[in-house]
């Protein structure tokens, strides 16, 4: 009887509302099936389903769901060499290297990691294959094994057989850009594939991750009824403007929620060259974090370079990573993410919008960017190195609001003065300089919103 009622409870809960995770009605936020918000705060783990096996997956998707958590980005076709190289079970994905016949031995592996994550209230953001088996390009292995026939065969295979798991979001794409028509026509038969295995648009959840470029996905698929939300890939570059590009895909249409899918990682060669630049910190992963979060996108992905490629003793390595990924979930930047989750989920999170008007300093680079966001009652101005700013008053209601500064590296709030929602005041950090970045909330007072 018991493993009766054990098997029920699972069944229910596989095949439950197909779309756990939808578009908001006002088309800027993700929301679950009864209309909450959905935080996406992401982890790359592309390596997941093959470097991995059971008893590593479910020690990292524990952890990182303690650490806060809800969204990790992985591959089915693995960029390092995924076809031919077997997962740690010994099986690879496919047969012969053709897309219509996908592996089972491989799959169920897939299987168990999905429905783990699902145990950890984690939604897997789950690429059909790396780009490299569309366009090998000048690195990766690949090889190039899809057409736009069996691309939407192996799409339908996918959508059919994961269409009853609440815990995916579809996302095509895997690090290329589209070099021609046949690479596009292959990108969307795919979609139309899964759409048609899933059994209806309606549940199916979708992106594409691109290159770095200026646009987005919406570079290549802006018109496309399949691309839910813009997603860009910002690359591995300190002090770069991506909140502009951040900003003018919110501003674009269609509108279409935005966001950062894979910014600078932590302990990663700065723009490939450590020796000049030396590696990113908990800093730089942080203040991209809170740059495209205010600038509009309605969640974050972090990464790592020792954690997306599943770095070990025992593994191919790229771009010298320097520890080992068991050690590397530890990382602060990695610790510091759930500040980011809290304070966004401490306040309204569907009427929130970018707002440069709140400050007058509002147009500096990145290195001391002040960057502002709202909702109809509360805002948020983050200073990336603590330099004082000015805040224009009156954009949110009340007559009164509530100061205080927000820690981004410990989480921890401390109370300021309560001031008149009018006029200009000038705002002073408790600290300035590298790395020491905060966050002024300003709230209606009579809304006596709790501490984040």
């Amino acid at each position: 009887m018991k493993k009766l009622i054990f098997t029920l409870i699972a069944f229910c809960y596989l095949s439950g509302a197909n779309a756990q995770i939808k578009v908001s009605a006002n088309k800027r936020y993700l929301v679950k099936q009864d209309g909450t918000p959905f935080f996406w705060l992401g982890d790359t783990a592309w390596e997941l389903f093959h470097r991995l096996n059971r008893e590593q997956a479910s020690y990292y998707l524990k952890r990182r769901s303690e650490q806060g958590f809800t969204v990790v980005q992985a591959v089915a076709l693995a960029e390092f060499d995924g076809l031919h190289v077997p997962n740690p079970y010994g099986d690879t994905p496919l047969l012969f290297d053709d897309p219509k016949q996908p592996n089972e031995a491989y799959f169920k592996h897939v299987d168990y990691i999905i429905d783990k994550a699902a145990e950890y209230n984690i939604t897997i953001a789950f690429l059909p294959t790396w780009g490299d088996k569309i366009w090998k390009s000048s690195w990766g292995k690949g090889p190039e094994i899809f057409t736009p026939e069996n691309a939407r065969i192996y799409g339908q295979w996918l959508g059919n057989r994961y269409k009853s798991r609440k815990n995916i979001i579809w996302i095509l794409g895997g690090d290329r850009t589209p070099q021609n028509d046949t690479h596009l026509a292959i990108w969307r038969a795919m979609a139309e594939g899964v759409i048609a295995g899933v059994g209806s648009k309606e549940n199916t959840l979708m992106s594409f991750h691109p290159q770095p470029n200026e646009q987005g996905a919406a570079e290549y698929f802006n018109n496309d009824s399949w691309l839910d939300f813009n997603m860009f890939q910002n690359g591995h570059c300190r002090d770069t403007r991506v909140f502009d590009k951040i900003a003018a895909s919110y501003n674009r249409t269609p509108i279409r929620p935005v966001i950062d899918g894979e910014p600078i990682y932590e302990d990663h060669p700065v723009c490939f060259n450590a020796n000049d630049l030396g590696i990113s910190n908990a800093y730089d992963v942080r203040k991209y974090a809170y740059l495209d979060l205010f600038s509009g996108a309605f969640g974050h992905t972090y990464g790592c370079h020792d954690i997306w490629q599943f770095y070990s003793p025992y593994r191919e390595a790229v771009n010298n990573p320097k520890i080992f990924w068991q050690e590397a979930m530890e990382l602060p930047g990695a610790n510091q993410m759930k500040f980011v989750r809290k304070l966004m989920e401490s306040r309204p999170i569907l009427d929130r919008v970018p707002d440069q008007s709140l400050i007058v300093e509002n147009d500096l680079g990145s290195a001391e960017r002040i960057q502002g966001t709202r909702g109809n009652d509360y805002a948020f101005i983050y200073t990336a190195s603590g330099k004082p700013f000015t805040v224009n008053l009156g954009k949110i209601s009340g007559t009164k609001l509530n100061s205080s500064w927000y820690n981004p590296r410990n989480g921890e709030l401390k109370k300021a003065d309560q001031v008149s929602n009018k006029g200009q005041k000038k705002f002073t950090p408790p600290s300035c300089g590298y790395g020491q970045d905060w966050v002024l909330i300003l709230d209606d007072a009579s809304k006596n919103y709790p501490i984040p």
